[in-house]
């Protein structure tokens, strides 16, 4: 009796249609009701009955309905392929949102679209013209709640910020700064141990040991100003 040992299938140097025909042997096989795709220069999928996993290397790229992962490897793995390992050169698009990620290594699970990054991570959310910088990122809520720590930096017209830890609530549109937090809006500078500010409506809330400088225009000489060029004018 010849044993049956585990199954693993390597491929190299797959063509782009026989990588599709594999994804839809392994959505059958599964039976999952989602339904992605992926690419790469080279492919190795393992298919051992609870170490399910494929590596993609080489212009690696993984497509769901609404995001599209993009890296120099990612590794898929978990159940139903559910979990996403990307390293190197990550970008992540996310269509519903209109929101991009670029990182250097990114955890992406499939199932309730939450990630962490790490390295040089970039959050460009298009759709509220806000810039995101930092070393450490967590999305919750499928990516409409957003934390990132160390050396942060916020982006955004008339707007500029650094703090260690920010949250950003994506859906209400506010941000949260703690960690010595110094923000300079609309010519006006900030600074408290901790600094929450609206930007739709333009509010701003400090707690503790808080300092500003703000930018006030005198009327009164504006008015003296004014007096003046007409006593000018009347003397002519």
């Amino acid at each position: 009796m010849n044993a049956i040992g585990p199954m693993c299938t390597r491929l190299r140097r797959t063509p782009p249609c026989f990588v599709i025909a594999v994804l839809f042997l392994l959505v059958s096989a599964y039976a999952y009701t989602d339904t992605f795709s992926f690419s790469g220069d080279r492919t190795e999928v393992v298919l051992t009955d609870g170490r399910e996993r494929t590596l993609l290397e080489g212009n690696a790229v993984v497509t769901t309905a609404e995001i599209e992962l993009r890296a120099n490897e990612i590794e898929l793995s978990g159940t139903d392929f559910r979990y996403a390992d990307l390293r190197g050169a990550v970008v992540v698009f996310d269509s519903s949102r209109d929101m991009r990620i670029t990182a250097e290594t990114l955890r992406f699970d499939r199932t309730t679209e939450n990630s962490r990054a790490d390295g040089r991570v970039l959050v460009e959310d298009v759709e509220n013209e806000l810039i995101l910088k930092g070393e450490h990122l967590e999305t919750r809520d499928g990516g409409d709640l957003i934390f990132m720590q160390s050396a942060v930096r916020v982006l955004k017209e008339d707007l500029t910020a650094r703090a260690q830890f920010l949250r950003y609530r994506r859906i209400d549109d506010t941000l949260e700064l703690s960690g010595f937090p110094v923000v300079f809006w609309n010519g006006d500078e900030y600074r408290a141990v901790r600094i929450v500010m609206n930007l739709e409506t333009e509010e701003i809330e400090m707690q503790g040991q808080v300092q500003g400088s703000i930018i006030v225009e005198d009327e009164d000489e504006d008015e003296d100003a004014d007096n003046d060029t007409d006593e000018g004018e009347g003397d002519e």
